[in-house]
């Protein structure tokens, strides 16, 4: 299924060029056209699904093995010392395009590329309190 007004939809279509490093039936792996560091890959499913929460589980479950299968491959082939693999949900988590992706993004010693998160140092009682609101 594809969105008329899906960038992500056009780029599978061929629509409009990408960098391709990888297809399958199921699968599609760019380039990101403004990488945070070399070889910073996108894998999007031909579906169109908007992000995880629409995203079939069996679709998920492959996208995890690309996602492996592709790391392995890039930091043979682009000699890169570690990854990160992040996957937005929403605009509110950085989400801009509304087409399930995961950002393969390698890491180098001397990349200088920042990716982290602020620490809330939540109390003992706010981390219970936590626990308990997500499993009862």
């Amino acid at each position: 299924m594809k969105q008329d007004n899906c960038i992500f939809c056009k780029i599978i279509s061929g629509e409009i060029p990408a960098h391709t490093i990888y297809e399958d039936e199921q699968f599609k792996v760019i380039l990101d056209v403004a990488p945070a560091t070399k070889g910073h890959a996108l894998i999007i499913p031909k579906n169109h699904y908007a992000n995880m929460y629409e995203l079939p589980e069996d679709t998920a479950v492959e996208a995890i093995k690309l996602a492996k299968k592709m790391m392995q491959v890039m930091t043979d082939k682009l000699h890169c010392d570690g990854f990160n693999i992040i996957q937005n949900n929403g605009e509110i988590a950085g989400q801009t395009v509304f087409h399930f992706h995961m950002h393969l993004i390698p890491r180098y010693k001397d990349d200088s590329e920042i990716l982290k998160y602020v620490s809330l140092h939540p109390s003992q009682e706010e981390m219970e309190e936590t626990r308990k609101t997500i499993t009862e």
